[in-house]
């Protein structure tokens, strides 16, 4: 589990820290403020392996950029130097953490690590020569090979598999559907498997919608992501089984899950639900693992949805911030907002209404005559048809409003 990430030199600011909590750490903030990089930071310190390119150092630094961080093993804190090195007690260790790691990019595509496999464990040969298991969407459903070796079947082939043979890799991942669903009458259930074409023999993973059979193939967006999570740590999980009793070493029961805009894609009512699934999908796999969420949210509801569950002891909140011409991120004291659009009017998100641009534009010019009496009254009559253009009669505005109307003989 990742505890403190450090970065000077490197990134949308200076210098940046981070003191993450055990469980759920949430990255909130304008977009192009650094969050989607602080994830790829912290994947490589759980990993060791860029996701894509290095973090380059800023222009305007001088001296040496580091990265450093601190890492909780099942062992104790793993100190990790400014080019990433593991250190624990005074020793360099080849595996920093114990710790299936899974990062899920707002694109579809997914990044996994295994300590069992993508590395050296003690004095073992590597189990693979890859860093990582890196997946582009087409890789994660079709099939992933390196160096003309399949790492990894697909999504396809291994849901049909699985299915085919009743296994228990096919029972696990129905569970994990069922917590990852948008809510009990619309579970992600697996149909019979299909052919959808004449020109393509495969048979192809179903979902059971209530119109009907929808080859995976045809699934929306957001059930494609969502079920494309589901499948990987569901096989991220089988082949860690297969390699710890390969090296007759213990299950990890730890899992760190990455996430870029969890919310993407998704209805609001499955945004409401996706926060408290993943903190529990985990239990799908196995009843005792520990998990570790560090993930970036523009989304109110899912800042609603984890006030029943946030816990100040075993979460964060992270705020970003543009300060002048630097980035500032902060963790945040939590406070329950109730619902989403005090959300939206919080310091968090820093709208003023949580309306449409026109209408908040209205109720300020509005706010701002309450407080003139003089005012003439041509610019009430404008501010009161500007607010009778962009707001329903139902607006609870309007109460506040009406009594200044009036007193400015207008008619409500």
């Amino acid at each position: 589990m990742l505890e403190r990430l450090e970065m000077e030199g490197v990134g949308p600011s200076p210098r940046l820290s981070f003191e993450f909590a055990p469980r759920l750490n949430l990255l909130t903030g304008d977009n192009g403020l650094g969050k989607t990089f602080v994830l790829e930071l912290a994947w490589w310190a759980l990993t060791r392996s860029w996701d894509a390119v290095p973090a380059l150092p800023r222009q305007d630094w001088v001296g040496r950029p580091s990265v450093t961080g601190v890492l909780r093993g099942p062992d104790g804190l793993i100190e990790l130097g400014p080019r990433m090195e593991a250190v624990y007690n005074g020793h360099l260790m080849a595996v920093p953490g114990e710790a299936l790691t899974l990062y899920a990019r707002v694109d579809g595509s997914f990044s996994l690590w295994d300590y069992l496999r993508n590395g050296r464990r003690y004095g073992h040969a590597p189990a693979t020569n890859l860093p990582a298991y890196d997946f582009t969407p087409d890789e994660l459903w079709n099939r992933l090979e390196k160096d003309g070796r399949t790492v990894c079947n697909g999504l396809l082939y291994d849901w049909v598999t699985w299915q085919i043979k009743n296994s228990s890799p096919f029972h696990r991942l129905k569970r994990v559907l069922e917590v990852l669903s948008p809510g009990a009458h619309e579970s992600l259930i697996p149909g019979e498997p299909t052919r959808i074409s004449i020109e393509d023999v495969r048979d192809i993973p179903t979902l059971q919608m209530p119109y009907g059979l929808v080859p995976l193939t045809h699934a929306s967006a957001a059930v494609k992501r969502i079920v494309g999570l589901a499948y990987l740590l569901v096989w991220a999980w089988e082949e860690h089984v297969r390699a710890a009793e390969f090296f007759k070493v213990p299950v990890t029961d730890r899992i760190v899950l990455l996430v870029d805009e969890m919310e993407s894609h998704l209805h609001p009512r499955w945004q409401r639900l996706i926060l408290p699934s993943l903190l529990e999908v985990v239990r799908a796999l196995r009843e005792d693992v520990k998990v570790q969420v560090i993930a970036v949210t523009h989304s109110p509801l899912v800042l609603a949805s984890a006030e029943p569950l946030f816990d100040e002891a075993q979460d964060a909140l992270f705020m970003f911030d543009l300060v002048g011409q630097e980035v500032q991120a902060t963790k945040a004291q939590w406070r329950p907002r109730g619902d989403a659009n005090a959300w939206l009017t919080s310091e968090v998100f820093d709208l003023k209404e949580p309306r449409s641009v026109e209408a908040e534009q209205a109720i300020t010019a509005a706010k701002a005559a309450l407080k003139d009496p003089n005012l003439p009254i041509e610019e009430v009559r404008r501010i009161h048809n500007e607010l009778y253009r962009v707001l329903r009669d139902t607006d609870p505005f309007w109460p506040r409003w009406l009594a200044r109307a009036e007193a400015a003989g207008i008619d409500p």
